[in-house]
């Protein structure tokens, strides 16, 4: 019986530890605007994309990918969120860099494509009627 106590207790010890900052935060996203908006324009191109101030950890990026779907990311970096770096746009329009770490990550569906990153921005649901996009998780 001893043993298993100690066997319990240890097992409970290493499952336990972790650190709190290796994701970025989960905020309330709810964000929606009429496509017709002049600011989401870009949205109109398959490879489009909309930087969103104000939402999220970061802000938001909302990209139109190439078989005409949305995605939409927090613009904190995954590497080191504490940091809260809002990852850019790249000319390339797609991929976005962490201006804090070098970190690239793919538009398409978020993963890194260049270290020192090693997970995926967070993702957000995005809703598109005929009129409206809605960006919420």
């Amino acid at each position: 019986m001893r043993q298993l106590t100690i066997i319990l207790l240890v097992a409970i010890s290493c499952f336990s530890c972790g650190k709190a900052t290796d994701n970025i935060p989960s905020i309330p996203v709810n964000y929606q605007a009429a496509l017709g908006t002049p600011a989401l324009s870009p949205l109109n191109v398959a490879g489009g994309t909309v930087v969103i101030n104000g939402y999220g950890v970061a802000g938001l990026i909302i990209y139109r990918k190439i078989n005409g779907t949305y995605a939409a990311y927090d613009r904190c970096s995954s590497y080191q969120p504490e940091k809260k770096c809002a990852c850019t746009p790249d000319g390339t329009g797609f991929t976005v860099t962490d201006p804090c770490s070098g970190s690239k990550f793919s538009l398409e569906d978020g993963t890194p494509v260049k270290a020192p990153a090693t997970k995926a921005l967070r993702s957000y649901r995005v809703s598109v009627t005929q009129f409206e996009i809605q960006v919420t998780n």
